[in-house]
């Protein structure tokens, strides 16, 4: 049996959402610009871009097996938190990291990569 991986909005540098078998990987999120100054309103904004390429690749938050946050300064942990956990479906809470790191660059706060199955 053989399955098939599909790539999808793929530059030469990445693609946004990979598919293989019943799971997607998501690339990094990040807020688009440096207008987000708090990381609660980064968080909202990476969590709606989430939401927008888990619908293109035929998931949902539901089905979000694991996730890597990033964060610029761990003392935001908690308000990251906030935010995430009002997004997150009651129990439906995936595996998770968070670590503290250095983004692509300064305006950034967080970005998160999901891994998620297919509906």
């Amino acid at each position: 049996m053989t399955t098939q991986t599909e790539r999808i909005d793929v530059t030469a540098r990445m693609s946004k959402i990979v598919r293989h078998a019943n799971t997607v990987y998501l690339c990094g999120q990040t807020a688009k610009g440096a207008d987000a100054h708090d990381i609660a309103q980064q968080t909202r904004e990476v969590l709606e871009r989430v939401d927008a390429l888990l619908i293109k690749a035929g998931s949902n938050r539901s089905r979000i097996l694991s996730a890597l946050v990033h964060l610029r300064n761990i003392s935001d942990f908690a308000a990251m938190n906030e935010v995430w956990e009002s997004w997150l479906p009651a129990g439906d809470a995936p595996a998770r990291t968070t670590v503290q790191a250095h983004l692509a660059s300064e305006e950034l706060l967080v970005e998160i990569t999901i891994v998620a199955a297919v509906v």
